[in-house]
């Protein structure tokens, strides 16, 4: 069979194994193999798993992740969530919409010390729901909001995208970091601004809470000082090229570890099972990159990168109208697949395509995070949709999907806002050493 034919095949049986919730490492690696050996042979298929395989476990550069994502976890574990929550609250609550909105603001300062969606989405949800349903927010509202806002956890640094992005493109980590926080700050004022609107055109869905005294909001504003100085002391390493992300995201975790025991809230218990999760959490990535790479060895034999390569960039069209096919390449790929594989997937694709385009790869870098966005709340995948499915799971999930909707129109305003000023990303990068 002729190998385009071959890898046009690997993709169909891809894609129903993901529809049949195999896992999605072991569905790309499974497939990879298959696909290479067919090609190739069996014995260079072996070969090729068990090298990948070990090379992507072994790679020191990936070490990163397991530190920030373990940052994360002893984050959640230290209650930083319930104070950032508890602060937002206390400053934006007295508004109409304003428990809402202060979910938005309290995702996105999370964000600054944990590069997950899904963590995020389920850190703050747990807080966030209860008091919402307690006070009679609309559900779909509520539920919405958590979803989307929890994407903020890829784009405001650090971020484990930009990590996989920027070892995968050799690019600066550092300056991929701080390329996301204006975005970031620009898509939390776009979601704000649609819990605005949408209580406008419907008060009811919103009441607004009670007010608080200024002093009140002073003592909850100093409650989250660590979380920043944790954030800065990371970002700012890096920013400033005193720290490699690998021993950024370690001095993350052990600053996150130290507020959780400086404040009591850590206990045995709680540091084993945090643990536990940021390791689970780090396999899961780590596997899905190993599988993506077997199965992108794969891909390339089989040559289709290299056509559809080839095709993009030749299409007659300005430089800005291709990368606008591209975005929506990511944007129906990730209604189908995990936004981290997609990613590992695509990007080796894309990315010398983009490159002879004339694009920076660092603002590239923040458009890829854009895109995955998009992906982690749009059906049929939409992993922040389970997550918060699993927190109120009395709620259907088409009600779910139907609040995320007016939240990805902004995050395809803020995609918007990007490309017409590529800048807008790559100010903080340009000051970076």
């Amino acid at each position: 069979m002729d190998p385009v034919n071959v890898g046009i095949l690997g993709i169909l049986l891809l894609v129903i194994l993901f529809l049949i919730r195999m896992p999605v490492a072991f569905a790309m690696a499974f497939i990879g193999f298959l696909g290479f050996s067919y090609l190739c042979s069996f014995k260079a298929g072996l070969k090729l798993l068990a090298r990948d395989i070990f090379e992507q476990f072994s790679s020191f550069p990936l070490s990163a992740i397991p530190m920030f994502i373990l940052m994360g976890s002893f984050a959640f574990a230290s209650g930083i969530g319930k104070r950032l929550y508890d602060a937002a609250y206390t400053v934006l609550g007295g508004l109409r919409g304003g428990l809402t909105m202060a979910t938005v603001v309290a995702c996105g300062f999370f964000a600054a010390i944990c590069g997950s969606t899904a963590a995020t989405a389920a850190t703050i949800g747990k807080i966030a729901l209860p008091e919402m349903k307690r006070y009679k927010y609309d559900t779909t509202l509520a539920t919405g909001c958590v979803a989307s806002a929890g994407t903020l956890g890829i784009l405001i640094p650090p971020s484990t995208i930009f990590l996989v992005y920027g070892i995968m493109t050799e690019q600066s980590i550092g300056k991929l970091f701080v390329a996301g926080i204006i975005p970031g700050i620009i898509l939390t004022f776009l979601f704000i601004m649609v819990v605005g609107l949408l209580c406008w055109r419907n008060p009811a869905c919103a009441p607004a809470g009670g007010s608080t005294k200024l002093k009140e909001k002073g003592k909850a504003v100093m409650g989250i000082v660590e979380a920043l100085i944790l954030f800065a002391m990371v970002i700012g390493g890096l920013f400033f090229g005193w720290f490699t992300p690998t021993q950024a995201g370690g001095i993350g975790a052990a600053g996150a570890l130290a507020i959780g025991l400086a404040r009591r809230e850590l206990n045995w218990r709680v540091f084993i099972e945090s643990t536990r999760d940021g390791l689970r959490t780090s396999c899961m990535v780590l596997c899905v990159i190993a599988g993506a790479t077997v199965f992108g060895h794969f891909m390339a034999v089989s040559t289709i990168p290299f056509i559809l390569a080839d095709w993009v960039g030749g299409l007659p069209l300005p430089a800005m109208a291709i990368m606008g096919v591209i975005v929506l390449i990511y944007l129906i790929g990730g209604c189908f697949m995990d936004a981290m594989a997609l990613v590992v997937l695509t990007v080796p694709v894309i990315y010398p395509v983009v490159v002879r385009l004339g694009f920076d790869p660092i603002w590239f870098g923040v458009m890829i995070v854009l895109v995955s966005e998009m992906g982690v709340i749009t059906p049929p995948v939409g992993v922040n949709v389970y997550v918060i499915k699993g927190i109120a799971p009395e709620v259907p999930l088409e009600t779910i999907f139907k609040g995320i909707f007016p939240f990805l129109i902004a995050i395809l305003i803020n995609t918007g806002i990007l490309m017409a000023f590529p800048k807008i990303a790559l100010i903080l990068p340009a000051l970076a050493k």
